[in-house]
């Protein structure tokens, strides 16, 4: 018992032949620049980063390069742990979906590694659909609405705010000082707009016209921008 686990702990790597490991790479490279084609399609605008899309392709390729190298070898890839433990990413995540993207190109290396074409370019199909139909959902753009005025209207503001926007608005910051207020109020972009078609008038003009407003500022915030 005790000779097998040392033989099993002992492994060898693997001895992969020029053909095979050009056919394994080349599988890498392909299924890589599918990836590259499905990240270029779901992303778009600032949030698009070509750096980093085509880091994904050489990560494929270095994946599948490794899986060759260790083939059976526990050994080897404990090692490969040890080694890889050290290295810290400080690479930002911009969107929630790079992180996919990361295990995708991870996995059709390991599967390129080991030879296992079917699985990988199977599970690339499947991701690949499903990303091309959902990856451009976005989230409904939040909108910030900030006021300031004469604390005199204070009340008059809030109220006209609620009476156009109702529970869909929602107050998140109010400054106050001796003579002035400050409003920063959160909605969704759909819901502004349409309560200032219901209302046949654009909000700003409602809220200009109590009087005493400094300014009325709307800012929209999504995926590109707060990321």
């Amino acid at each position: 018992m005790r000779q097998e686990l040392y033989q099993l702990l002992q492994g060898s790597a693997s001895v992969v032949g020029l053909e095979d490991a050009v056919l394994r790479v080349g599988c890498a490279v392909i299924l890589g620049l599918v990836i590259f084609v499905s990240y270029w399609e779901s992303h778009a605008g600032t949030i698009y980063s070509q750096k980093f899309n085509v880091n994904l392709v050489t990560l494929t390729v270095l994946t599948a390069t490794v899986m060759m190298v260790i083939g059976s070898s526990i050994a080897l890839s404990l090692g490969m742990v040890g080694a890889l433990s050290i290295v810290r990413f400080r690479t930002a995540i911009k969107d929630p979906r790079d992180t996919t993207y990361i295990f995708w190109a991870i996995i059709c290396g390991i599967c390129c590694g080991v030879a296992q074409f079917l699985a990988a370019a199977v599970g690339t199909v499947a991701v690949f659909v499903t990303m091309l139909l959902l990856g451009r959902i976005r989230n409904d753009v939040r909108t910030l609405i900030i006021i300031r005025a004469a604390r005199a209207r204070e009340l008059e503001i809030e109220g006209k705010i609620f009476e156009l926007l109702g529970s869909k608005a929602s107050l998140r910051v109010k400054n106050t000082t001796e003579s002035s207020v400050e409003f920063i109020f959160e909605v969704t972009k759909g819901a502004l707009d349409r309560a200032q078609k219901g209302a046949g008038v654009v909000l700003t003009e409602r809220i200009y016209a109590l009087g005493d407003v400094e300014y009325v500022n709307i800012v929209a915030q999504n995926d590109e921008i707060g990321s």
